[in-house]
């Protein structure tokens, strides 16, 4: 293949590309170049030079780190499966109470301690709606979108702590453009440069699985797909962020998915039971409501924390109970979660900190001939990796257990699903903004819909400082 014309000031040459391509088995990707654009071929480049082709191969042929999730392995993982060491509601945890805990992350939350991580990189496509997730309108009556719901708990907070609360927003290559234009067309919703970090999460090509070459999306672009939520790690040290936050004297951070609406920004129990034991990743659970629940199991294994999720858990052990009847694999994961800042900066610089896992998909691709192909079955091969990995590299783990009502109700399927629908996200929001009013002497009618906007009140508390007056609510309200 030979290159037309003169490579543009600062473009990669093709005999810098083939020099990395070819001894890789790579070449193909190549094949269009001599029809490419300036930009095009800028961008292929860009790609081509950011691929580590020696930890895919080692990925395809099963090392560094790369796990096998095959059900005979899960198995015997899961035959030693016990329940989690967890805080449960309305029990002490070795002496310390919720209020202990309450008073310990309000005061790490005044001192500036702690920052809030949410994780934006997924699109809406299977709600239907063509673009990133957290612009999906879920507020019952406001119509706020989720991004929106969490950027104003953050508020929230802020004003309830007088205190400057980082959020690092991890993004993916699929909606970073959109989200930073309505941030901006939004102005960022309050939330200054000192206060607001979009960051970019990694990427991982598809690889063909007859082949072992990396498939082209088109004919200047890899076909790319995140690399899990896991990703994180990597990004916040790659994108210098995990340095910048110590030296803003960060201790902590706090993880949610942009999905879950009802996550309130830096609890701070769940924060102060993380400080007062001293663990270095926290994860908040709810019960699950049946044995095979499609949430992530959190267990115990051989003295260590870790997840197993619901398609690899065999049905004889998820059905487990105890003798009160109960499930004994109770928790369900909820991505919830609290992470010490030492302990991400410990396992940033530790390349096998997180396994890489795999999955078979069906990926379009371009070939070399520029025939599309849409296959229907699985063609390829993702590689990634996911944050509750994490859990069994910490030394000091801790499970604490939340009242569904209060903190989850996920938007993941469309209306008309039985479960973890906008419709269903959106009357949880309201039961329990109602409940906040009803405990301070409002009647709520039945089939009104109630929203509270957190810098109207944060939680239960300001509510009845708001109140003075019981009364009655006929119509729809917003409070804002």
């Amino acid at each position: 293949m030979r290159m037309t014309g003169r490579p543009m000031e600062g473009e990669t040459s093709l005999e810098t590309l083939r020099a990395r391509c070819i001894p890789a088995g790579q070449e193909h990707l190549l094949a269009h170049w001599d029809r490419l654009s300036g930009p095009q071929r800028e961008q292929l480049a860009s790609q081509i030079l950011s691929v580590d082709f020696e930890l895919l191969e080692k990925l395809r042929r099963g090392g560094d780190g790369a796990e096998d999730l095959s059900t005979e392995d899960l198995s015997t993982i899961a035959q030693r499966a016990e329940p989690p060491n967890a805080v449960l509601i309305g029990q002490d945890y070795h002496g310390l109470s919720a209020e202990d805990a309450k008073q310990e992350g309000n005061r790490a939350i005044a001192a500036g301690k702690v920052a809030m991580i949410l994780v934006a990189g997924g699109q809406g496509t299977r709600l239907g709606f063509d673009q990133p997730k957290g612009m999906f309108p879920i507020g019952p009556v406001s119509g706020r979108t989720l991004l929106e719901m969490h950027v104003d708990s953050l508020l929230g907070a802020m004003k309830r702590f007088g205190a400057s609360i980082p959020m690092l927003l991890m993004v993916s290559p699929a909606t970073e453009t959109a989200t930073r234009i309505y941030l901006e067309e939004n102005e960022r919703f309050g939330l200054g440069a000192t206060e607001l970090y979009p960051f970019l999460q990694g990427s991982m090509p598809a690889i063909d699985t007859r082949s072992g070459r990396i498939l082209m999306e088109s004919p200047h672009e890899l076909a790319l797909s995140p690399d899990g939520h896991g990703g994180l790690v990597a990004a916040l040290a790659n994108s210098g962020l995990l340095a910048e936050m110590r030296g803003r004297g960060i201790e902590q951070f706090y993880y949610a998915q942009v999905d879950n609406p009802l996550v309130r920004a830096c609890d701070p129990e769940l924060l102060g039971y993380h400080r007062l034991t001293g663990s270095q990743m926290t994860t908040q659970v709810v019960r699950k409501r049946f044995a095979k629940e499609r949430v992530g199991n959190v267990v115990q294994v051989d003295g260590r924390t870790r997840i197993i999720e619901y398609s690899d858990l065999p049905d004889a052990i998820a059905e487990q109970t105890l003798p009160d009847g109960s499930l004994k694999l109770w928790a369900g994961n909820i991505a919830v979660h609290v992470f010490d800042l030492a302990f991400l900066n410990q396992v940033a610089g530790l390349s096998d900190s997180l396994p890489f896992h795999q999955a078979s998909k069906a990926v379009n691709y371009v070939d070399s001939d520029g025939v599309k192909h849409k296959p229907t079955t699985p063609n390829a091969t993702k590689y990634e990796r996911f944050i509750f990995d994490l859990l069994p590299a910490a030394d000091r783990t801790l499970v604490v257990e939340g009242d569904p009502a209060e903190v989850f109700a996920p938007v993941k399927n469309a209306d008309g699903a039985a479960v973890d629908t906008p419709e269903s996200s959106r009357r949880a929001i309201s039961r329990l903004h109602a409940s906040w009013l009803q405990q301070a002497g409002v009647t709520v009618q039945e089939g009104v819909l109630v929203e509270i906007h957190p810098l109207w009140a944060w939680d239960a508390d300001e509510v009845r400082d708001k109140i003075q007056t019981p009364c009655t609510l006929s119509a729809d309200t917003y409070f804002a």
